[in-house]
């Protein structure tokens, strides 16, 4: 099933957050690290993700 077809504007799909490459990390230990920061958006898409899914249940089994 094509997102377009059940993808509500007022209430779009959640987008996962872009991962950083190995190399951005500069290794110079900072606090917090870009992955610290993409872990954290993950954790947060993936919650939104759940409740777009419970709103949206036509659009059961589709991901990303």
């Amino acid at each position: 099933m094509s997102q377009d077809k059940w993808n509500d504007p007022a209430d779009p799909m959640p987008e996962p957050p872009y991962e950083p490459a190995l190399e951005e990390c500069c290794g110079n230990g900072c606090e917090p690290c870009i992955f610290d920061i993409y872990n954290e958006a993950l954790r947060q898409y993936r919650a939104d993700l759940k409740a777009w899914q419970v709103r949206h249940p036509e659009a059961d089994g589709f991901s990303h």
